[in-house]
């Protein structure tokens, strides 16, 4: 395994956000590196060009593999263990599982981009020529 593991979300999302914010504070995952695709740019449209967009799901990178959306997600649930939060339990419990997380993650990503709408923001995809983040 890595020494680190890069996760990347969607900073103005607000979902992401506090899971972002629970996966640093209370998730116990040594070795982890959070980031906001907001804010890293570049990070993001190399991503992009191998087929990895934000819109579709937080980004991981670990153990040498790049995962999107809910095998990232699963990914990251299956390696916390005890967590200091109940929320964190309750998303480690139900995203454990690949099929579940496949299953209910579509509809968390529906309201992701409701929400952005609602902020003003755009949740179009980053490239060399587009960079809407």
């Amino acid at each position: 395994m890595s020494t680190e593991s890069l996760f990347i979300y969607d900073g103005e999302c607000p979902f992401c956000n506090k899971f972002a914010q629970l996966l640093e504070l209370k998730s116990n995952i040594p070795s982890i590196k959070i980031i906001d695709g907001r804010e890293n740019l570049s990070k993001l449209t190399s991503l992009y060009k191998q087929g990895y967009d934000l819109n579709k799901g937080a980004i991981l990178i670990a153990d040498g593999k790049i995962m999107n959306g809910s095998k990232a997600i699963s990914w990251i649930c299956s390696k916390i263990d005890s967590p200091n939060d109940s929320l964190l339990e309750l998303l480690r419990v139900t995203f454990t599982s690949n099929k579940r997380s496949q299953i209910i993650f579509p509809f968390l990503l529906w309201g992701r981009r409701l929400l952005l709408i609602a902020k003003g923001k755009v949740w179009q995809p980053v490239n060399e020529n587009n960079q809407f983040y």
